[in-house]
């Protein structure tokens, strides 16, 4: 690794991560944060040697990383910057750019960082080496940063397995606004609807079938965090949310004069455009298949499945567990490439006493 010292500032989830992964290369890692506790929980991780001070960690690093929360980032990377020497690179993690590009003062020594990579969980007790393993890490580098600050982070990052992609920051922060903001605000939207809603006495969310509790996965995620990024990129939401009342309003409009061709145009544009957004993710997204199982809830039951699979050499594309109540268990839905390996895993299922239901995953959309 290029990188043989290596500051972080912000001992979370990402900042952890980043230092179980370089450790493991062979580089040294020195880490603060403000708060002691979360310190201390990424040196008993392992992740980091702990440094008494900002100015301490920064300290002969050849590169600092700053994974500090939205709403001090831009505070953050100014002192990191003023703290540092000519030699130390900075970048960052955060998940909003222009705000934190410009606190940098157009710095040559700065290259803005989002890692496209996380868990629901945060903290340095859920860090993970390889958790940036294929993920897109976007870089946004300026007329002002150097080439060669740019090349050391744009090398460290591939090292730790992901993609580097370089984007304005404004621009950055209009797709993230599109690919992750938007889904969140609008996830929180449809389970709060669902959750202040009354049928004729009924409750919606005793009621809720796969198709709420897929889309609404991400609603009430961790606020702190959240009321940050919404605040820091609110231009770009409501640019977002704007142009999602205008289609909403599409819809409702032909729902109203029962314009079936209309319904039928928008809901194959969807099809299309999802069917693209797995091919990204999982190559030919035409030969995906799922498998869909019942299973009891049970200690061990997720474990003794996912051995037999292992045994028999089965590829995993993606699994998600659909938990109903602890009486009826839930559907475990298991996403692989081809009918053959749909076949080999009906085979090992059902050799369990378990009923399989298999289906292309492009055809199998909703519930209804």
């Amino acid at each position: 690794m290029a990188v043989q010292r290596l500051a972080i500032i912000g001992t979370g989830l990402i900042g952890a991560s980043v230092g179980l992964d370089a450790r493991a290369s062979g580089a040294r890692v020195s880490g603060w944060d403000p708060d002691p506790d979360a310190l201390a929980q990424a040196v008993e991780r392992g992740a980091v040697e702990p440094a008494g001070s900002l100015a301490e960690a920064v300290d002969g690093a050849d590169l600092a990383i700053v994974a500090a929360p939205v709403s001090v980032l831009a505070e953050q990377v100014a002192a990191v910057l003023d703290a540092s020497s000519d030699e130390t690179t900075v970048t960052d993690t955060g998940s909003t750019k222009s705000h934190i590009v410009a606190a940098a003062g157009g710095s040559s020594r700065f290259v803005g960082g989002h890692p496209i990579a996380g868990k629901e969980a945060h903290g340095a007790g859920h860090a993970s080496s390889g958790l940036f393993e294929g993920a897109t890490w976007f870089l946004t580098p300026t007329t002002e940063t150097s080439p060669e600050r740019y090349a050391l982070v744009h090398g460290f990052v591939g090292e730790l397995g992901a993609f580097p992609h370089a984007i304005e920051p404004a621009a950055h922060d209009e797709l993230v606004a599109l690919t992750s903001h938007l889904p969140h605000v609008l996830a929180n939207v449809v389970v709060n609807q669902a959750g202040a809603t009354r049928v004729e006495g009924h409750e919606p969310l005793a009621n809720a079938g796969g198709s709420l509790r897929d889309m609404t996965r991400i609603a009430g995620a961790n606020p702190r965090m959240w009321i940050d990024i919404f605040l820091d990129n609110a231009d770009a939401v409501r640019a977002g949310l704007a142009e999602h009342r205008r289609r909403i309003e599409e819809i409702e409009a032909a729902l109203a004069r029962r314009d079936d061709e209309f319904i039928a145009g928008w809901i194959g544009e969807a099809a299309a455009n999802r069917r693209r957004m797995l091919d990204v993710a999982y190559g030919d997204a035409g030969a995906l298949q799922r498998v869909q199982v019942h299973v009891a809830d049970r200690p061990n039951v997720l474990a003794e499945i996912l051995q037999a699979f292992g045994a028999a050499r089965i590829d995993i594309r993606d699994f998600e567990l659909d938990h109903v109540s602890p009486e009826q268990g839930g559907t475990l839905s298991l996403v692989v490439s081809g009918e053959d390996e749909a076949r080999r895993i009906q085979v090992v299922l059902e050799s369990q006493g378990y009923g399989v239901v298999v289906s292309p995953v492009l055809e199998d959309l909703d519930e209804g």
